[in-house]
């Protein structure tokens, strides 16, 4: 078969593609899996071929590693699979919300915030603490969950009207603090209802509780989680420079894998912004110990009680993005860790004895498939092709007709398919990024946690980083420059030498699989050198108005940015740095002293406690830091490359 025989299935999936989705829409219960089902026939049509016409010869070097490919390329692709299957379906609970408001307004139940805090500055924690404070909800009460043991914290919580609890010892780290604070409300005369969880960093809207209790009129429901959003970049979107045109990678968790995990009752915990039911907590012992994990695990036992977790897809807090490599490594590093103690665990879907249903046991594979197969089938497809540039190990037996006539297809609809159904926050070069930054250390920690479940010491995400200058991660800059130089080596002894087998020996498989491995490489490299972060509070940009008043005089100006702490303006003032005045933004009217100026713009600073108060509860709410609503994969491209040659 030629080469142009070889794309006839390629570009018959196209124009299938082209002629369903300019029609086609997300929400359509039979357009949404027939589109997955074409997507899941290419990719099982591809895994058949692999499997029975690709391995190298048995015994060999080639075969070794070919196998060991192939079982994770499977194993990859089943992890995959299960997640299609989940994705076919969506739900919304908005509806849901609205409509048993009512029922909440009437009951009017007792609800507890906690806030928890380990190790956080005193900058994250106030402005956590006035969200909090700032709830529109007529029964509540705010806690501060103190496992650092700062004196500082206990006042700032009795300056701001909240409540302060802390405990003798750091016994199962987070879990621990949120069971003796659960031991406390438990023993209190008036217990609450509903407890919230909040994360130090983030600050909650004002209807947080007023659009998450309504949901607990189901007395089935044990806990309802809400998104995580983010007032900062990523470290892959600050150091690609593409934090305008590209979501953080948590976009597409939140926004389209978590409502279809709540259409099939496999919604989880994620810790911060979330509330549960007291009595079901109780009931539970608390929070388990048994994994750095304790939310996911909490909904596993609670679904084992009888409880269901829920998801409200609607923006009710912000955040702090892990704001540096090393941060985002021990975050996601901890998230891996504590799933696979769960899978060790008396809660692991492969125990048939556990009380675990069987529909969260498919739910708890998947993910497991995810952590456990596909960082190790990533860092094996960049090793593959330098095989065979340096030693000639071929770990796929094909010609590159066969290759293009079965990969192909399949990679076409299952970026088109993926691009479709996330509306572009998932883009595949940058997946691949996403990946390789923390596979080694991924599959490390999966080895680890299956040997050893125990005894691991649970790693806080460090908050409120800030460097001056240019920080280059040295270690994985390393990493990705040696396997790049490899690559390239291998690629320029092909390119040189006389390799009369080139396309049908397997090399242009190889030479076309090294270079798309560059690319990857290359944006891994230049993630690697961390930008500057000196902002002390997060600006985020807007285009309203807001009318700056000194003395007698008035004017009304536009905001470029804004901040808790002030604001940039553009145009002229004629007054001086250091003039005091006041500004009024939207609804409210705080003091302000002119910080700097140019002939362009001028910056104005808040001035006053009480002020500042009135600005964070204004700066962090929805009317900031918007999602990005239409992402277009050319603008990304034109970043990047801005970034790369500029």
């Amino acid at each position: 078969m030629g080469i142009p025989e070889s794309l006839a299935p390629t570009l018959v999936t196209v124009g299938l593609l082209c002629a369903l989705l300019p029609w086609a829409s997300r929400d359509n219960a039979f357009v949404r899996p027939a589109l997955i089902a074409l997507a899941l026939l290419l990719n099982w049509r591809y895994i058949l071929w692999r499997i029975v016409d690709t391995v190298p010869e048995f015994g060999t070097a080639e075969w070794l590693l070919g196998t060991t490919f192939l079982t994770f390329e499977v194993l990859t692709a089943l992890g995959a699979t299960m997640t299609w299957i989940i994705l076919a379906r969506i739900r919304s609970r908005s509806e849901l919300a609205t409509a048993n408001t009512p029922w909440m307004s009437k009951h009017k139940p007792l609800v507890d915030v906690l806030i928890c805090t380990y190790n956080e500055e005193e900058s994250i924690l106030e402005r956590t603490i006035i969200g909090a404070m700032g709830i529109e909800y007529p029964n509540y009460r705010v806690w501060v969950l103190d496992d650092g043991k700062r004196e500082w914290l206990r006042e700032l919580c009795q300056r701001k009207g909240c409540y302060y609890l802390r405990r003798n010892n750091n016994a199962h780290a987070k879990a621990g603090n949120i069971n003796n604070a659960l031991d406390h409300l438990e023993k209190m005369q008036l217990q609450p209802e509903f407890v919230a969880i909040l994360d130090a960093d983030f600050v909650p809207f004002r209807d947080f509780l007023s659009r998450t209790i309504p949901l607990f009129r189901d007395r089935e429901v044990g806990i309802v989680q809400t998104p995580q959003h983010f007032f900062n970049p990523d470290p892959i979107q600050s150091n690609l420079s593409i934090t305008d045109v590209f979501p953080d990678e948590q976009r597409f968790f939140f926004d389209i894998i978590m409502p279809s995990k709540d259409a099939w009752g496999l919604a989880f915990c994620c810790g911060t912004s979330s509330v549960i039911r007291f009595s079901s907590l109780c009931e539970s012992s608390g929070f388990p110990t048994d994994s750095v994990t304790e939310d996911f695990l909490l909904t596993i036992r609670l679904q084992e009680l009888g409880y269901k977790t829920i998801y409200l897809n609607e923006k009710l807090s912000v955040g702090l993005a892990p704001e540096g490599l090393r941060e985002y490594a021990t975050q996601r590093a901890r998230w891996c860790l504590g799933f696979v103690q769960i899978i060790r665990g008396s809660s692991s879907p492969f125990r048939f004895r556990s009380r675990v249903p069987w529909s969260v046991r498919f739910g708890l594979i998947e993910t497991f498939l995810y952590w456990g197969a596909s960082f190790p089938f990533r860092i094996l497809c960049l090793l593959a092709p330098v095989s065979y540039f340096l030693f000639g190990w071929r770990w796929v037996h094909a010609s590159l007709s066969d290759a293009v006539s079965h990969f192909a297809p399949m990679c076409v609809s299952q970026i088109v398919v993926m691009a479709w159904l996330g509306g572009g926050r998932i883009l595949p070069l940058l997946a691949e990024v996403y990946q390789l930054l923390i596979a080694p250390e991924i599959v490390a920690t999966v080895a680890a946690g299956l040997l050893r479940p125990k005894s691991h010491e649970f790693k806080v995400t460090a908050k409120g980083i800030q460097h001056a200058g240019l920080n280059v991660q040295w270690r994985l800059l390393g990493r990705f420059v040696a396997i790049a130089l490899a690559t390239i080596l291998g690629i320029a002894g092909v390119l040189g030498g006389d390799h009369s087998d080139l396309i049908e020996g397997g090399g242009a498989i190889s030479l076309f699989w090294g270079w798309y491995n560059l690319a990857v490489l290359t944006l891994c490299c230049f993630v690697c050198l961390e930008q500057p972060r000196r902002r002390l509070d997060e600006r985020f940009s807007t285009d309203q108005s807001a009318i700056l008043a000194i003395g007698g005089w008035k004017q009304a100006f536009r905001v470029k940015d804004v901040s808790a702490g002030g604001l940039c303006l553009s145009g002229r003032v004629d007054a001086s740095i250091g003039s005091a005045g006041t500004i009024k933004l939207g609804t409210i009217t705080v003091p302000t002293v002119i910080a700097r100026k140019s002939e362009q713009e001028f910056a104005v600073m808040i001035v006053g406690d009480n002020s500042r108060e009135i600005m964070t509860r204004h700066v962090y709410s929805e009317a900031y830091g918007k999602p990005i609503r239409r992402i277009r994969p050319s603008q990304v491209l034109s970043r990047v490359l801005r970034r790369i040659f500029r």
